[in-house]
């Protein structure tokens, strides 16, 4: 075997290890995240579960640009949970980062803890906009691009966004504004799961046609496997065309990982009863004892 096709190899084996192993990694934070919600006794576990990947391509695998050890960085890339529901999942993520403490996440909704179900700037120094209120957090997005462009700095802004949280309109005014400022130091990513807190958005707000939709904005549209970690960490992280935002539709299953909450609109806001809950077990690997 030639030096080319053995190099080949070993990456493609290399590619698969760590793909297998973000999968791996991606499955006991799912765990974590629903004996957290568990026992605090409420959370939003499907929009955590679509959304795990994508917050874990920014932070485990760096995509996001921070320093561990100084959260004030100037130069430090922000981030926003616009679909601040999934804030369980962005502070597991943090967790698994090294920037939150494990006992302050296991304190989630207990007496004396400060962890709620949606990302607060007290929560946290590495939170950097509080949300909760769907369809604020691309406008604040655009302010920090803004300023960060002003004092000449090469920081990026990211924002997840949800599909039905494109109904608010201060989301398109956010992305006009984005587009007519040629802010191309501004990200955003669209959990793009299908569902929204009642129903399919389609069967809401009519056909999706998000790429259209955004590109006739003014905005770099790209589309991904929100899943795949190693597609999410390549797609996010290149750069895009100069002078304009760019959007990543990642495609996400709401409810991944557990297969009665898969694509299933009821599982906006809810815990699982007695018969269901065997089912959370058996698929995330839970043993009883871990549930008290």
């Amino acid at each position: 075997m030639d030096n080319r096709k053995y190099e080949e190899k070993e990456s493609i084996t290399q590619e698969s290890a760590e793909r297998a192993r973000a999968a791996q990694e991606c499955k006991a934070l799912r765990k974590k995240i629903f004996l957290t919600g568990y026992r605090g006794g409420m959370a939003h576990l499907a929009s955590c579960f679509s959304s795990l990947e994508i917050l874990y391509a920014l932070y485990i695998r760096r995509v996001l640009r921070y320093d561990p050890a100084n959260s004030a960085w100037e130069d430090r890339d922000r981030f926003i949970l616009s679909k601040g529901h999934a804030g369980l999942a962005l502070y597991g993520v943090m967790v698994s980062a090294g920037l939150l403490k494990e006992e302050e996440y296991n304190a989630y909704l207990q007496p004396g803890s400060h962890i709620g179900g949606e990302p607060c700037l007290r929560d946290s120094e590495w939170v950097e906009a509080t949300t909760g209120s769907l369809g604020h957090g691309l406008s604040m997005a655009v302010g920090m691009a803004i300023a960060l462009r002003a004092n000449h700095s090469p920081a990026k802004v990211y924002v997840i966004l949800g599909d039905g949280e494109c109904e608010e309109g201060t989301v398109w005014e956010a992305a006009m504004s984005a587009a007519a400022f040629g802010l191309d130091n501004l990200v955003a990513i669209l959990d793009c799961n299908r569902i929204q807190k009642m129903d399919f958005v389609e069967k809401t707000i009519g056909p999706e046609n998000w790429r259209e939709r955004w590109s006739a904005f003014g905005w770099s549209v790209e589309e991904v496997d929100g899943h795949d970690v190693a597609a999410l960490e390549g797609v996010i992280g290149q750069t895009g065309p100069a002078g304009a935002p760019r959007l990543v539709i990642a495609h996400t299953v709401k409810g991944k990982g557990v297969s009665i909450m898969e694509h299933n609109p009821n599982w906006h806001f809810r815990l699982p009863g007695k018969k269901e809950l065997k089912v959370f077990m058996k698929e995330l690997e839970i043993e009883e004892s871990e549930l008290l």
